[in-house]
């Protein structure tokens, strides 16, 4: 029963990995956006990107350790 509770917990803890994920993908979509209006400001709004890709990875990656947290402990 535990073990069960244990892999049910992991898997709901997994739903953050979709956030992430839908966030990189609003992150470059914008990028891509920025660029194609802009392209003299296209060095610093891929710095901007790659600060918001790595902030939404490092949520994911949270998210991530919970879950192996709540499944190996």
């Amino acid at each position: 029963m535990l073990a069960a509770a244990k892999m049910i917990g992991a898997g709901i803890a997994c739903v953050g990995l979709v956030g992430a994920g839908i966030g990189i993908g609003n992150i470059f979509a914008a990028l891509i956006s920025a660029s194609s209006r802009n392209p003299e400001a296209k060095a610093q709004a891929f710095a901007y990107g790659i600060l918001g890709f790595a902030l939404a990875e490092a949520t994911g990656l949270f998210a991530l350790m919970i879950a192996f947290l709540v499944l190996y402990s």
